[in-house]
């Protein structure tokens, strides 16, 4: 591998792991596979057959359910085994434009298996047909009936973990600032690779501008659709990063890659979140690029990543909700 796709290194002397190099390299050559040169329709079809070209294969799940939440979301709950120490409420990724629980179907049963909890995965309204701030909207519905619902699933409300990756993890980080406060919180918010500052290019954006899993064009391309002219960027609901006070909020694991994009806003809201005084364990998964818990059938380091995310969540899960 190393031999036909020799691994990049980035500014910080962190070295591309060698199965991700080489499937970077095949991405950059192939002709077809940059979605943003598409409309919406089409690129949502790429993005799907390029995540199930690399996904994981696991048995049969012990509960494997469809569901129709209110307003009409389809959402799917997974659980691997009999018994279940909690629930994830899973937003997948896909630049609030594309991406379905079919792309995230491997990640989540991932999660399920490795942490020993129930999940559920939804589909939130897409842009450009439902730009800003649909998505947000649907997240708040999603965490509402997942609460109700939970006990007839026997798990206790308080130990429901809101997660997500790319604009799943923004929609989980808006979603726990916009739950401060009220009686039932997420016991825990895992931000994947999220995308946090919607209002200006960090510099691994430059960085990484190239990076053929998520370009800078790329990224343009979602965020003109997501957000309608006029949108204000500064909104915490678009950009988490920028809210003012994130004092009281969840405890958070937050992830990011070393070759992608979104990596410095990620750290920055940890750094954030940590001098507010939030629990937060940040996981730079130096060898990785966007969208790695994707990869997890054809990647070690991706297996290896995702597993330290399953693992906080389980021993999240496990704690005692008031704090023990």
């Amino acid at each position: 591998m190393r031999t036909l796709a020799p691994p990049p290194v980035n500014a910080d002397g962190e070295e591309m792991a060698p199965e991700i190099a080489l499937m970077s390299r095949v991405v950059e050559v192939l002709p077809g596979t940059d979605f943003s040169d598409y409309a919406p329709a089409e690129a949502r079809t790429i993005i799907e057959q390029e995540a199930l070209a690399v996904a994981d294969r696991f048995p049969p799940f012990e509960i494997e359910e469809d569901l129709v939440l209110p307003g009409g979301l389809p959402a799917t709950r997974y659980r691997a085994r009999t018994a279940s120490r909690g629930l994830v409420l899973y937003f997948h990724g896909g630049g609030f434009v594309a991406g379905s629980r079919a792309s995230t179907d491997s990640a989540v049963r991932f999660i399920a298996a490795e942490a020993g909890v129930d999940v559920l995965s939804v589909d939130y309204r897409l842009a450009p047909e439902h730009p800003f701030p649909a998505a947000v909207t649907d997240a708040r519905t999603a965490w509402e009936y997942a609460i109700s619902k939970s006990p007839d699933w026997g798990i206790d409300p308080h130990r429901v973990v809101v997660a997500g990756d790319s604009a799943g993890g923004t929609l989980s980080a808006v979603l726990c600032q916009e739950l401060r406060g009220e009686p039932v919180q997420p016991l825990l918010q895992v931000l994947i690779y999220p995308a946090l500052d919607l209002s200006s290019e960090h510099p691994s954006w430059r960085e990484f501008a190239h990076q053929p899993m998520l370009s800078a064009k790329q990224l343009r391309w979602y965020y003109g659709h997501y957000l309608e002219d006029g949108t204000d960027v500064h909104d915490p609901r678009v950009s988490p990063l920028l809210m003012q006070d994130l004092t009281g909020l969840p405890p958070a694991v937050v992830s990011v890659a070393g070759f992608d994009p979104l990596r410095d806003e990620g750290v920055a809201y940890a750094e954030r979140l940590t001098d507010a005084g939030v629990p937060t364990q940040l996981l730079r998964e130096s060898g990785l690029v966007h969208a790695y818990i994707w990869f997890t059938g054809i990647s070690k380091a991706s297996r290896e990543a995702t597993t330290r995310l399953s693992r906080a969540i389980a021993a999240a899960v496990e704690s005692d909700p008031a704090g023990g």
